[in-house]
């Protein structure tokens, strides 16, 4: 047993053995060890006399030196260390001996009361106590909360015991659920620990859906448990069954395996019928039910046909004339008619949860729905959302580097100067906060955006930019496109990730008069648009399956948006038919690819081989390629983007494009690598295992690096970095002992201190454009942190407390009821986690490795069912939002730092920024005044204007006097 256990199980025991352990310590001198003093015959007497020591400790003002560092403590520090206790240890230890002495006190009151019938005074004369302490001892609801502790332990160990394999979760937000303090979980789980050597464990796993996150539980073990056993994490159980059973009520919330269509509904519109010049697109028959989009006009679905195939694309309501008797679907394909109906669709996975392969919105959503058929049964409906109208407004508009990197210096310097005026001005709204944890909360999540931005390098959006998903227009010219969220004639410049060059850029003009757009997109449609083939084959050969494009208007007299004629040597260049490959099944019964009579090898990291080609083309433009190179690496990367998908022969394309030669004389060496900065920022780089929460680089503390910026982060090494491998020589049977570090993976931009060391040597000046940018987030970043450090606290005060009593229990009951879904959403993590693990394994049984993108897919749906299955509420939908008489509460000192953090963790952010931040004034600050200053390159005053929800006569006068 640990020493703490001895020392809580010593306060609760009764009987001989704990009688005979108090007195072997019987008599031991001051700070001589973790026994309390005394003995005797009274089974709280041990307690009784623990207590009694620390008031004396804490009465005499006692200090304590460490014998082996030399640090000398005060205060309850002191006291903790002396008794061999760490400070958390120490608070539990005395608050149950605390209890324990209460707990007597509690039994003498009554027992004086009862069976002798003394009143309060003679019960007070008689334990030598005054009479509101005898009331305190007799009232009820003082016992209750004093058993509180005890009563955990009991209800904590009937669970367990009668869990399903001997473990709980009893992590943070555990004790919300039991409607008790965090302190008295923790005494109930020392209990357990003390009295029947109860196991506690913490341990993190992995998050499906955040690549690097982890999630930290605490678990309740049976007696006998390994720490190893925790992370077997589908045998963990809950303190209370979350499983949903609600008699089918959420019945329609749920994903449901898709319905499958007969493919007798289904028309194939091959190449040589005009399918490609709407390659991708799904026409649905108008009023069909199981054929419904809802309210859309358009969205990106999956149908399965004929229960092994699905159709991926866009889909519309096309013109009931098109459709010949019993059809209900045409697909459009640029696929040939040798081709049958089936092998034009795409097979389902054997994934159950997830058939293509592709996440579905939540049911909740419009993902699936419900029809009623025609003899009133309910049934499924065969649209599976991916994307619905609307959706793409989501997606951020900041200019990537991939883009911005190939256009012009004076364009990067402006944009990347008005991102860094925004970030300005921000940090100024910052630093004007009065409520300090206010200002804390803001300072940390400002160092985080800074740092992020520093490694992305995205620079401030230009006036009007937009992602829209794209679809086709049979009856628009090469140079226009139907764009209702832009007036007609505006000159729009189109982009499409991955970006190869300006030779990919069209610029059109918006004709929104025409017919087609109209019914298909409609006239209010805020992120679709419409486009011909030859416009959509220019943006690197792009389709309408649900393809996007990055809109740029380009005729305000400040934007120009750099592109040239499409390269000569790209113009009629199909992946498919110059490096296509015939399968056949071999001997072992598995799929064989060839070309030319030569078996092919298939790629298998798509991801990877498109970074690599996608980092080779950035850099060879940085540094002056001419366009027969580019046009090789294009090519190139053509293949490598469908080689996977398709059966591409990819190493063919690599050799005879010669793409070792291109990153030999770009990137350095024949295999490639990132050479510029804006390639080399956000790859990665292998570090030392971290463990737990940085430290900010501050001078005068014991962790301050002189060679880092104050404000940097400072990691602490992995306990378990560092681990041993034995290994044995064959020939002489000798072993040896070798010590190797575990790793974790970064990048190099957040890795350095100084954006210049990823410059290439040829020191490009958009790489120095980048590099100054980078430096300026990361210097704004450790200033935040700084600041963060250097900021008091708000003094609580307990007046307000009392005068704002009603808003303190309104803050307090949100709080609990927003943290409240801890435990569900760690529980929905851990299933999920649980799943993701079963689904790997099994395809390594099977001789088979999960890509990383299929990985997250199964984690995502995983995730979405076990969060639908344990209850777990959206975020939005348990976000505190704080009303005039909280905030006036929060503001007067009411709510302690803690309980603020804690509350500031969980508000809706723009009520709470709407509140926090500092309101308009008729001056405006100097960091404002440069922000518009620097929007003045790319925006017209009237977009400045709108932009910061100002006069255009106040922008002009700033303006006017720079």
């Amino acid at each position: 047993m640990n020493p703490i256990a001895e020392e809580i199980e010593s306060y609760y025991g009764c009987g001989s053995e704990t009688d005979k352990e108090v007195l072997e310590h019987y008599g031991m001198p001051r700070r001589s060890g973790r026994y309390p003093w005394g003995s005797g015959d009274e089974p709280y007497q041990h307690s009784r006399d623990f207590v009694s020591r620390v008031e004396e400790m804490r009465k005499s003002g006692f200090t304590y030196t460490d014998p082996k560092t030399g640090k000398k403590y005060t205060g309850d520090n002191a006291i903790a260390k002396s008794l061999g206790y760490s400070s958390t240890d120490f608070r539990t230890v005395y608050a149950i001996a605390k209890d324990a002495r209460r707990t007597d006190d509690v039994a003498t009151a009554k027992r004086l009361k009862g069976k002798e019938g003394m009143n309060v005074s003679e019960i007070g004369r008689k334990m030598g106590i005054n009479e509101s302490s005898v009331r305190s001892l007799l009232n009820s609801d003082r016992e209750s909360r004093m058993k509180q502790a005890r009563d955990t332990a009991d209800f904590l160990k009937e669970r367990v015991d009668s869990s399903r394999h001997g473990m709980i979760d009893v992590g943070n937000g555990v004790e919300k659920e039991l409607r008790i303090s965090k302190e008295k979980l923790d005494q109930a789980l020392f209990m357990l620990q003390a009295e029947g050597h109860y196991e506690v464990y913490s341990g993190r796993f992995d998050q499906v859906t955040n690549k690097g996150q982890m999630t930290t539980q605490k678990v309740l073990c049976k007696p006998g448990t390994e720490h190893k056993d925790i992370y077997q994490l589908d045998k963990i159980d809950t303190v209370k069954d979350y499983i949903s059973r609600d008699d089918g009520k959420t019945f329609e919330k749920k994903f449901h395996y898709p319905e499958s269509m007969d493919s007798k509904r289904l028309k194939i519109r091959y190449a040589e019928d005009g399918g490609v010049e709407r390659d991708g697109l799904v026409q649905l028959r108008p009023g069909v039910p199981d054929l419904s989009l809802g309210e859309s006009r358009y969205s990106q679905v999956r149908i399965m046909v004929d229960n092994k195939k699905y159709i991926k694309g866009m889909a519309v309501y096309g013109d009931p004339k098109d459709f010949p008797p019993g059809v209900d679907v045409i697909f459009n394909t640029n696929k040939h008619k040798d081709k049958s109906k089936l092998e034009v669709l795409k097979d389902i996975k054997s994934d159950p949860d997830n058939p293509f392969g592709s996440l579905i919105k939540d049911a909740d959503q419009g993902g699936q729905y419900w029809y009623t058929d025609k003899s009133g049964k309910k049934k499924l409906g065969l649209i599976n959302k991916r994307s619905d109208e609307g959706d793409w407004t989501e997606w951020k508009d900041a200019l990537p580097s991939q883009f911005l990197s190939k256009q012009t210096k004076s364009m990067a310097e402006k944009q990347l100067g008005i991102a860094k005026a925004n970030k300005e001005e921000e940090f100024a709204e910052i630093m004007a906060l009065t409520n300090p944890t206010i200002k804390k909360y803001y300072l940390n999540k400002f160092a985080q955006s800074c740092d992020s931005a520093a490694v992305h390098m995205k620079a401030a959006a230009l006036p009007g930019q937009k992602y829209h998903v794209i679809l086709p227009m049979t009856t628009m010219s090469d140079r226009e496109v139907y764009a209702p969220n832009y007036a007609d004639g505006t000159k729009l410049a189109l982009i499409r990730y991955p970006h190869g060059g300006t030779f990919e850029i069209p610029i059109v003009t918006v004709n929104n008069k025409n017919r087609e757009g109209i019914k298909m997109i409609g006239k209010t449609s805020v992120d679709a648009i419409g486009i011909n083939s030859k416009v959509a084959e220019r943006l690197s050969g792009a389709d309408f399956d649900g393809d996007t494009v990055m809109c740029i208007p380009t005729g305000n007299g400040k934007v120009k948006v750099a592109n040239k004629p499409p390269l000569k040597e790209l113009e009629g260049f199909d992946n498919k038919l110059e490096y296509g490959t015939v399968m056949k099944i071999g001997s072992d019964k598995k799929e064989h690819y060839y070309r030319n009579g030569n078996e092919v090898q298939i790629m298998k990291k798509t991801d990877t081989e498109m970074g690599r080609i996608s980092n080779l083309i950035t850099d060879m433009t940085l540094l002056g390629a001419d366009d027969h190179e580019i046009a090789r690496a294009v090519k190139h990367s053509m293949v490598v983007i469908d080689a996977e998908k398709h059966k591409l022969d990819y190493k063919a394309s690599e050799k005879d494009n010669n793409i070792s030669a291109l990153m030999k004389k770009y990137q350095g060496k024949a295999r490639g690598g990132a050479s510029t900065i804006v390639s080399r920022g956000s790859g990665e780089k292998d570090v030392v295992k971290r463990q737990g929460t940085p430290k900010i680089n501050q001078k005068g503390k014991d962790w301050y690096d002189p060679s880092r910026p104050e404000g940097a982060l400072i990691y602490r090494k992995a306990d378990d970095a560092d681990y041993i491998v034995t290994k044995v020589n064959k020939r002489t049977g000798e072993t040896t002992e070798v010590v190797k570090t575990r790793t974790q993976k970064s990048t190099k931009m957040a890795e350095t201190d100084d954006a210049m060391t990823l410059v290439s040597e040829r020191k490009h000046p958009m790489e120095l454009v980048y590099a100054e940018y980078a430096n300026s987030m990361k210097a704004m970043g450790n200033k935040a942190r700084t600041e963060m450090v250097n900021t008091g606290k708000i003094a609580y005060n307990r007046d307000a407390k009392r005068k704002y009593e009603n808003e303190v229990e309104s803050l307090t009951e949100k709080l609990r009821k927003a943290e409240l879904n801890t435990v569900r959403e760690r529980t929905a993590n851990r299933m999920a986690a649980a799943t993701v693990a079963a689904k790997k394994k099994a395809a390594e049984e099977a001789g088979e490795k999960l890509k990383s993108k299929d990985i997250k897919k199964a984690g995502q749906v995983a995730l979405t069912k076990y969060r639908e299955e344990v209850g777990s509420i959206a975020r939005k939908e348990r976000n505190i939002i704080i009303n005039d008489k909280e905030w006036e509460a929060i503001q007067s000192g009411a709510i302690s730092e803690t309980t603020l953090k804690r509350i500031l963790n969980n508000c809706d952010p723009d009520s709470l920024r709407q509140r926090a931040m500092p309101k308009e004034s008729k001056t405006l600050t100097t960091a404002k005044v440069n922000r518009i200053k620097a929007m003045s390159a790319s925006y017209t005053i009237a977009q400045i204007a709108d932009k910061l929800g100002v006069s255009t006569s106040t922008v002009s006068k700033y303006l006017k006097a720079a």
